[in-house]
């Protein structure tokens, strides 16, 4: 029987993608829509400052396209405070006027393969595990399984096999490296598809380019399954007004 290949697991992530019912929110007066807009901006700046104190990482993100209108991307501790991050939504002030449009819950997964010998406490894996929303204003992100079908079967290969693999895998992103980072995580027993990638880049092109190179990777081209792509702007807190106050 092949053997797992042990993991390490740091903060849980939430991509929590949402849509502003823009009907409801134009009869809103401006008051009203002001109100709403700097209560969220300031919640967004608490979750700023946890992330300063290194406690915890949040980014707001403007989705491109019409899957969504907002994502809100969290990596904290427990399941319990993104549970309370999700709660903001159901406050009265943005009750049917912020609904989901979709959500992927998974944790910051580091392999074998990654942990290079460090020590759990090192600071390198510290910072893999307990990540920082980069400050890039691009964001792709996806989810993706390994496929179990015939020849096809990940599952069934023997660790070897893998960890050759992933070596000529990770050697195109280490190409990519200075145009684009990215966080893995492990979804399995989580949500529908086994991890999430979520990429950041100061130039968009930069996401075609690394996924179109991916797909000539064997481990991509015979086991990868991919579920929808989602790309998105950053948004800080302070822009949220202007934003909201836009023609959607």
């Amino acid at each position: 029987m092949p053997e797992p290949i042990q993991t390490l697991e740091g903060w849980y992530a939430l991509h929590d993608f949402r849509r502003i019912d823009w009907a409801s929110w134009a009869k809103l007066s401006p008051e009203q829509q002001d109100l709403r807009v700097r209560a969220l901006a300031q919640w967004a700046q608490e979750w700023s400052t946890k992330d300063q104190q290194r406690q915890a990482s949040f980014g707001a993100f403007q989705v491109i396209g019409h899957k969504a209108d907002l994502l809100w991307l969290y990596f904290c501790s427990s399941l319990d405070e993104l549970a309370q991050a999700q709660s903001v939504f159901r406050d009265p002030l943005w009750a049917g006027l912020m609904n989901p449009a979709w959500s992927y819950l998974s944790v910051v997964e580091l392999s074998q393969y990654m942990a290079k010998g460090e020590h759990t406490d090192s600071p390198y894996l510290q910072t893999r595990l307990k990540p920082s929303v980069p400050n890039w204003p691009y964001l792709s992100f996806y989810p993706m399984s390994k496929r179990r079908q015939g020849q096809d079967n990940w599952y069934m290969l023997s660790q070897e096999q893998r960890r050759e693999f992933m070596k000529a895998h990770g050697m195109i992103g280490h190409h990519h490296r200075s145009q684009v980072t990215q966080i893995i995580t492990g979804s399995q027993g989580l949500d529908d598809w086994e991890w999430g990638v979520t990429l950041f880049a100061q130039d968009p092109v930069a996401f075609k380019k690394i996924v179109y190179e991916m797909r000539f990777d064997e481990s991509t081209a015979r086991f990868g399954e991919f579920g929808p792509f989602y790309t998105a702007i950053r948004l800080q807190p302070e822009a949220f007004k202007a934003w909201f106050n836009q023609t959607p």
